[in-house]
């Protein structure tokens, strides 16, 4: 390590080893990074508590011995442990929103948050008059902050199943004071619910299926499966909500759910129903939409 240190002089010496380090060690990249070079900025600018959008200022400033250091240590920790880089830093980003986490709740990365920004539109024509919104599976917190945001006139009901994740939530919802916007409820999906409606309900809930279960990157296997794991076609959760959503959907509202690339697994699932699957920037046909009239009752 003396050694290392007594080389590497400039922040752009040390990201050229961080990248070398990453690839060499076969990391994997999820969460919030997809390749070597921005995770390798990521943790370093925050190691050395610099802004995380002012690289090229800094790529030539000379470090101090104790900032070698401490950048050869979390690099290290990351390549020793596999942990995502959310879990070293606690800090995860949805646009430019940052985040509070730990290994209590999946690393934030959803594709709402882009919809979010534009306030679901064309979804929803005016976003000052969504009232009442819930989010399902909210883990974090991240998109009913998200949701507090682009609603302006709205409360929200925030549900976990997750004591342990709603504690990290909580943490969130204060970061932002929107305490008195945002209600979190420990609940296996709408069973804490009884007598609520919304105008929007969105989720983001466990999808991932038996098989990539198994094969998960060892980064996601420090995840809390729970927040992963939705049996053996990654559909037992959304099967619930499907089931129960329109007895809490306003005449008006509207359901949103999250479920990554299990849109085929989805569209043999529930023939019956008529998906309309959103596009993004970013993705294609990783959430669907349905109204309340488009949703069956729920089972007796």
């Amino acid at each position: 390590m003396n050694e290392i240190i007594d080389e590497l002089h400039s922040l752009r010496d040390w990201l050229r080893y961080a990248v070398s380090r990453f690839t060499e060690a076969g990391l994997f990249f999820g969460h919030g990074c997809d390749n070597a070079f921005d995770e390798a900025v990521w943790l370093i600018l925050h190691t050395l508590h610099l802004p995380n959008d002012k690289l090229d200022i800094f790529l030539d400033a000379r470090l101090t011995r104790a900032e070698g250091l401490a950048i050869d240590r979390i690099l290290e920790l990351r390549i020793a442990t596999r942990q995502p880089a959310a879990y070293l830093t606690h800090e995860a980003w949805l646009g430019e929103f940052p985040f509070y986490v730990d290994e209590r709740v999946i690393v934030p990365r959803s594709f709402f948050a882009e919809l979010l920004v534009d306030r679901f539109s064309p979804w929803i024509e005016d976003a000052e008059q969504v009232e009442t919104a819930l989010d399902l599976c909210t883990g974090s917190g991240c998109l009913a902050i998200l949701m507090a945001h682009a609603f302006p006139n709205a409360r929200i009901d925030a549900v976990d199943l997750s004591a342990d994740a709603l504690s990290v939530a909580r943490r969130n919802v204060d970061d932002y004071d929107l305490g008195k916007r945002i209600r979190l409820a420990e609940s296996d999906l709408f069973e804490g619910l009884s007598g609520r409606r919304y105008d929007l309900i969105l989720s983001n809930p466990p999808y991932v299926t038996a098989e990539a279960m198994r094969m998960l990157p060892l980064e996601y296997r420090h995840e809390p499966s729970l927040a992963l794991a939705a049996g053996e076609d990654g559909l037992d959760i959304v099967r619930r909500i499907l089931d129960q959503a329109h007895a809490h959907l306003e005449p008006h509202g509207l359901l949103a759910v999250e479920v990554g690339h299990n849109r085929d697994i989805v569209e043999r699932a529930f023939p019956h129903l008529s998906l309309t699957w959103i596009d993004s920037t970013s993705a294609e046909a990783k959430i669907f939409i349905l109204q309340r009239e488009q949703l069956p009752p729920a089972s007796p």
